[in-house]
């Protein structure tokens, strides 16, 4: 089942572990302590009072400033903690600083993986991570994600790759790196009991907004179709990647390079952090010349929430767009937001990719070399007539004139159509965006960092 909508994402995850059983594995990059990934905390905590063991898996550059909340989860008999590649010295930043000088690099592979897995029976793949910005309730910009909730032997597969990491020497235990304290599981509950009004009212707007929509409603009663197919397998970079080891068994060398290779009539990517480098450009223009229809979206940089990714990516539109690939960059307006507590700016977030309208590929993986080679990554390719057809409806959406701006060459020089409002507006610089921002992406572009981007 595709859920491309972000309420039903945060709605289908709270449902499985309200109704789990036997256990609940997490797996992510990022785990925000904001609305929504308190609420989803604390539905892992109540799954875990009823006997449920909960497994929870985080990379720890993004938890490390949420020891508190995470000592509180660890505190349970029902639940543990690890975190990959963690940083040792977490007393203040002068001795993390220290480790991160003596580490170097090291600290630089990240386990970018997303999984959340109930009872080894269902589990949901995609780009999401935990947070308001991936659940419609960011009161500044929201994210335009998928995942697909499956069921099935690609849930096997899932739960294999989950162990492979849970076991891995990158992995280290919370209660090894934090001294776990009596009270904090108590503190965490009262926490949740001490919530103020304002937080309360947020809260309840929020939930008010899922039960009034319409296909969370189709959700509860079972009527969203279930798409079957015995063409699906969930992928991922082996860990020792965070080792810069088993490199012939990297998506990049693997399953993505071989899909990749195979198409011939069509190659849709969906690419938020998008940077080819000189060898994606190579192939993205050799599928051209077979005469691949090539078509590429990614955000603008009014839209991008990584600046210097769209360094890196800039210098490469002029050659793609001349070697006749079709490149689109989202505005940064969701123009589709229903009304509540989310905002209406939008940034895409997806990474997807169809080819010949057959093979697809939803999961955590950016066509950019910090995927590529520092960052593990993982997704699921399959091959789903309509899943493919759900995917390639919302890739057109994107590339609408009302949601993303085209580019052209205009005597060698990027020009941005913009057709939001009806009439054509041809932009001759960035996009909605200001001299600094413009001026400090065109440094970016000068540094040799293209490696780690």
């Amino acid at each position: 089942m595709l859920l491309e909508d972000n309420l039903d994402a945060f709605a289908i995850r709270a449902i499985t572990a309200r109704n789990a059983e036997r256990t609940l594995d997490v797996q992510y990059y990022i785990w925000n302590d904001d609305l929504t990934g308190h609420m989803l905390g604390m539905e892992l905590l109540k799954a875990a009072d009823r006997g449920v063991f909960v497994r929870i898996l985080l990379d720890d550059l993004n938890a490390i400033n949420k020891d508190s909340v995470l000592s509180g989860l660890a505190g349970h008999p029902q639940i543990e903690i690890r975190l990959f590649n963690p940083i040792h010295s977490r007393q203040n930043i002068i001795t993390r600083s220290v480790e991160m000088v003596f580490r170097g690099l090291s600290l630089n592979r990240r386990m970018h993986n997303k999984a959340w897995i109930a009872d080894s029976q269902l589990a949901i793949i995609g780009g999401r991570n935990i947070g308001n910005e991936y659940f419609d309730a960011d009161p500044e910009t929201n994210f335009f994600d998928v995942d697909l909730l499956l069921a099935g032997k690609a849930v096997g597969e899932t739960e294999v790759i989950f162990d492979q990491f849970w076991n891995s020497p990158a992995v280290i235990p919370f209660k090894q790196i934090i001294p776990w304290k009596k009270k904090s599981l108590q503190k965490l509950r009262e926490r949740e009991l001490e919530i103020d009004a304002a937080e309360h009212d947020i809260r309840e707007l929020y939930l008010a907004e899922i039960k009034a929509s319409p296909s969370i409603r189709e959700l509860f009663l079972g009527e969203r179709e279930i798409i079957w197919t015995d063409k699906a397998h969930v992928y991922s970079d082996p860990p020792e990647k965070v080792f810069d080891e088993n490199e012939d068994e990297w998506l990049v060398n693997t399953v993505l390079h071989r899909a990749w290779s195979s198409a011939s009539e069509e190659f849709y990517l969906i690419s938020p952090y998008f940077v080819p480098g000189e060898a994606g450009v190579t192939q993205i223009c050799d599928l051209h010349e077979r005469n691949v229809n090539v078509q590429i979206l990614t955000n603008s940089l009014a839209a991008n929430d990584v600046m210097m990714v769209h360094g890196g990516y800039a210098p490469y539109r002029k050659p793609l767009l001349e070697c006749g690939a079709t490149l689109y960059e989202l505005m940064p307006f969701n123009m589709g937001k229903r009304q509540g507590i989310g905002a209406k700016g939008a940034s895409l977030h997806t990474k997807a990719f169809i080819i010949d309208n057959r093979l697809s590929f939803i999961g955590s993986f950016n066509h950019d070399p910090r995927s590529a080679r520092l960052n593990t990554e993982m997704g699921i390719l399959f091959e789903s007539e309509a899943i493919t057809d759900s995917l390639k409806d919302l890739y057109e959406n994107h590339v609408t004139q009302q949601n993303s701006y085209i580019l052209f060459l205009e005597e060698g020089k990027i020009r941005w159509r913009d057709e939001a409002e009806g009439d054509p507006k041809i932009w001759t610089r960035e996009p909605e965006t200001g001299l600094i921002k413009r001026a400090m992406t065109k440094i970016i572009s000068w540094l040799p960092i293209e490696s780690q981007l």
